[in-house]
């Protein structure tokens, strides 16, 4: 089981993504790429279509991802994740919108923890979880990214 890992050209700067499998594990800004594993292979054929579907997301062309991914972390995350997934193009919800949406009302602050993690932010839309008062909330690469797809995607900001 190799992993590739290729660096992408994107409007909000370079990105690295990494598969295993056929399957999409990571793509991270620039600011926050992992150092290449000694036993990760570099390689861009395995990235073609996630190039394609990147370009078309930045280019305004693409609202959803059809990419075969797979996402590591608990059994937590993954329903995090599988929540943000579902947030429509242009939209934003808050933290407890997401937690409500797991079963989970309770947990916002998991919740926000599962967000920072998401390891393959864009696709899984991280970016369109908004604080419960209005502001931003956070970003792991900054908020300028955020500010960057929200914009991209014409969701109203929030004050940051």
């Amino acid at each position: 089981m190799s992993t590739h890992y290729s660096y992408i050209d994107s409007p909000t700067g370079p990105m690295m993504a990494v598969e295993r499998d056929g399957e999409i594990t990571g793509l991270h800004f620039d600011v926050c790429s992992p150092d290449p594993e000694a036993d990760w292979v570099e390689d861009d054929a395995p990235f073609v279509e996630l190039r394609r579907q990147l370009d078309e997301y930045f280019r305004g062309d693409r609202t959803e991802f059809d990419l075969r991914l797979a996402p590591e972390g608990t059994e937590f995350q993954r329903s995090v994740w599988a929540a943000l997934s579902r947030i429509p193009y242009g939209a934003t919800v808050s933290y407890k919108d997401i937690a409500i949406a797991i079963g989970k009302p309770a947990a916002v602050r998991a919740v926000g923890g599962a967000n920072g993690r998401n390891p393959i932010p864009i696709v899984i839309p991280c970016h369109r979880v908004v604080a419960a008062d209005g502001g931003l909330g956070g970003f792991s690469p900054g908020l300028d990214y955020k500010v960057k797809l929200l914009a991209l995607e014409g969701a109203a900001t929030p004050v940051g």
